[in-house]
This record gives structure tokens, sequence and C-alpha cells, in this order.
């Protein structure tokens, strides 16, 4: 399991992601990547939000919550499994269904929060969907869990105490309805200030707003999102 994931490669996206400055002209506006792990769609997003967004918050969302979007396509329905699957093949980027998927996901997802209270939510997600859809692990298996958790530095212990740790689920699910409060209605999202971005395919988007110069945001944040 341990070639799934490349640590030389998320270093060389850490470099990368340094590259992308806020604008100098005003203050950068806060940025958050929402994902959950379940979603093949924050699989596909997972490398470019790495080198987009890895030095940004990174927040995780109860994805079936979320109404009306793709967040986790039916296994049993053909034309969701072929967008995900077809959208793979545009990114260049394999994808292999997990055994038994979908599942909840909800102890890795757990673990998800207890990487962004340290900040290492980025390494966490992009190892966690790499051993998933890459691999076709379950996400909830613990070696799946203690590899990711490896990844993103953090101590096997903690990671698997905050697998099995309820109280989590909570601040996730609660996540998930404020962001469809304010009208997602898929994850992956990101916020830029007040600005929301749903869907995969918004990444670009919500990127050049965060580098946007401040005048500029103010006139998009006008705008619906």
């Amino acid at each position: 399991m341990g070639d799934v994931i490349s640590l030389a490669k998320l270093r060389a996206a850490r470099v990368e992601s340094s590259a992308v400055a806020p604008f100098a002209s005003g203050r950068a506006p806060r940025v958050t990547f929402f994902f959950d792990l379940v979603s093949p769609w924050t699989y596909l997003a997972a490398e470019r939000a790495e080198r987009l967004f890895a030095g940004d918050r990174w927040r995780p969302a109860t994805g079936d919550l979320i109404a009306g979007g793709r967040n986790a396509p039916d296994p049993r329905d053909g034309a969701e499994r072929a967008a995900a699957e077809q959208r793979a093949e545009a990114l260049r980027l394999p994808l292999v269904w997990p055994d038994g998927w979908p599942i909840t996901g909800r102890g890795a997802m757990r673990v998800a929060a207890l990487a962004a209270e340290r900040g290492r939510a980025a390494p966490f997600v992009l190892a966690a969907s790499r051993l998933a859809f890459c691999g076709g692990y379950e996400l909830d298996d613990p070696e799946v869990i203690a590899e990711a958790a490896a990844a993103a530095g953090l101590a096997l212990d903690d990671a698997l105490r905050a697998a099995g740790d309820v109280r989590r689920d909570g601040p996730m699910e609660r996540t998930a309805l404020r962001l469809l409060r304010r009208g997602a209605d898929e994850l992956p999202a990101v916020t830029v200030g007040r600005q929301l971005f749903a869907g995969e395919g918004r990444l670009a988007e919500a990127a050049a707003a965060a580098t946007a110069p401040a005048p500029l945001r103010r006139r998009r944040a006008a705008r619906p999102g």
C-alpha cells in the first residue's frame, strides 16, 4: 500500500503551491476548502487543491447532507459513475472504485477532522483519496487510516482514537448544513471570502478569486457565487 502514497510528490506539491502567492494589492481573502473523503470528486480535486490551497484551511463536511449534487454517485446509477470516470480520464487520473463502495468513511473523516485541527488536512486527504480511488482500498480500513495518518505526520494512536470518536461527527454535519444554506449543492467546495465555489470543476475559478486584486474580489462577491 505504501506505493500508492508518494511523499516526494507531496513535498514537491507543497513547494509548487508556495509559488501561488496572494495578490499584493489589499488583504488576502480567507480561503477554505471543504471536502468529503467518500466522494470521488474530492479525490479528483485533491491533487490540484493541494497545490492551490495547501496553505489555506481544509475542513471536512458530511457530504450526504449536501442535497441535489454529485457528492457521492450512486453505484447503481451508471450515468453517475460514468460522469466520474469520464472526468478522471479528462484529468488523466486513474479511478478505481473501492471495494464495498459506497461506504460512510466516517472513521476516516474523523481522522481528517483531527488532521485539519493540526493543519495537516491537505496531505491526509491526498493520501487517503489516493488509497481509496487509486488503490481501491476501503477508507475505514485501519491500514488505510494508518498510511494516510503517517503521510500527514499524525501519530497512529491519535489517529485511531479519533477514528472512533463519534463526537467529531456533529461539527462536520453542521459545517455541511452551513454550506447548504449558503447555496452549495455538491462537494468539494471552496469559499474565498464571501464567495462560494461548489464542485470539483470550479477549483480554477476559486484560485483566480483568491489571487484577484481586492477591488475585483469585492465586485465578484457582490454577484451570486
